[in-house]
């Protein structure tokens, strides 16, 4: 049931620290998207005692392993993982037992790019409708740059993925700030990483209200 994913173990340390920056001074409520098997949710949210850590998933087997490393990591601040499509334009959030309609973060690592582009457009209209005034949307993983790829590795990487679905492949930077500025939020950070990855930081631009 608890899945492993080497990954997730290799890039937890690198994601954290720059976290523990751009999560500093929130205080409310954290929605992950695409919580996968669990070990970001039980690795990072012990680091933010002020957040409610909420992870979802669309996959019952990654929502059970994330449920069963948190049940082994006895984290306070993190909840049972819940379902959530992160494309569909409404999300289950302020009921009884889900996470609250306005938040604080939303955080979402490797999901993007092995999802259709719906996804990606979901999540940016679901941030711009549920994160507070002062919410921060952070994306990881690997983006194409001035509409190219910054390394080799990356390149054949997105071929990969678009050979194996065509409907997947790694988005651009420019793309998300498009999506971002339509539901009133600015890029304001993007933070390099190990492995050609990148840490995005999307924030409510100056004069645009939660919905």
């Amino acid at each position: 049931m608890k899945r492993d994913a080497p990954a997730a173990r290799r890039n937890l340390e690198p994601i954290a620290k720059t976290l523990d920056q751009l999560l500093d001074g929130l205080r409310g409520d954290l929605l992950e998207i695409g919580c996968g098997s669990g070990q970001h949710a039980t690795g990072l949210s012990p680091r933010h005692p002020a957040l409610t850590w909420w992870p979802t998933d669309p996959d019952p087997d990654q929502r059970a392993s994330t449920d069963a490393w948190r049940r082994e990591a006895g984290a306070p601040g993190l909840r049972a993982a819940q379902a959530l499509d992160a494309a569909s334009d409404h999300w289950p959030l302020g009921g009884e037992g889900q996470p609250p309609a306005r938040l604080a973060a939303i955080y979402s690592a490797n999901v993007i790019h092995i999802a259709p582009a719906e996804v990606m457009q979901g999540l940016m209209a679901g941030a711009g409708r549920h994160l507070d005034v002062d919410g921060r949307l952070l994306l990881y993983g690997p983006f194409k740059i001035d509409g190219r790829h910054h390394a080799p590795s990356n390149a054949a990487f997105d071929a990969a993925l678009r050979e194996r679905d065509a409907r997947w492949g790694i988005r651009g930077i420019d793309e998300l700030d498009v999506l971002a500025h339509a539901v009133g939020l600015e890029r304001t950070q993007m933070r390099a990483l190990p492995a050609n990855n990148h840490l995005l930081c999307f924030e409510r631009g100056r004069g645009r209200h939660a919905q």
